[in-house]
C-alpha cells in the first residue's frame, strides 16, 4: 500500500485523535468521516453520555409541553372555546 505524508496543524491533529477508536489508524479515521457512505442511526450510539442524552431528552418533552399549551392558547385566542 503506498502511502503519503501530509502536514497538519496541532489543532487538527487533536480533533482527528479525538475521533479516532480504539485500534483504528489514522488513515481508517479519515476514510471513515470523510466517505459517501450513508449513516446508520448506530454510527451515533455513544456520542454523548447517559446523563446528557436523558438532559435533552428533558429538555426536549418540557419544549413540546410549552409549545402544546401555547397552541392552545392561541387556537382560543383564535376560535373561543368550542
Amino acid at each position: 500500500m503506498a502511502t503519503k505524508t501530509i502536514s497538519i496543524t496541532e489543532e487538527a491533529y487533536d480533533r482527528l485523535a479525538r475521533l479516532k477508536r480504539e485500534h483504528e489508524s489514522f488513515s481508517i479515521v479519515i476514510n471513515r468521516i470523510t466517505s459517501e457512505k450513508k449513516l446508520k442511526l448506530s454510527d451515533f450510539h455513544g456520542i454523548i453520555s447517559k446523563e446528557a442524552g436523558e438532559a435533552l431528552e428533558k429538555s426536549i418533552m418540557e419544549s413540546r409541553e410549552k409549545h402544546l399549551e401555547m397552541r392552545k392558547k392561541r387556537h382560543e385566542e383564535l376560535f373561543g372555546d368550542n
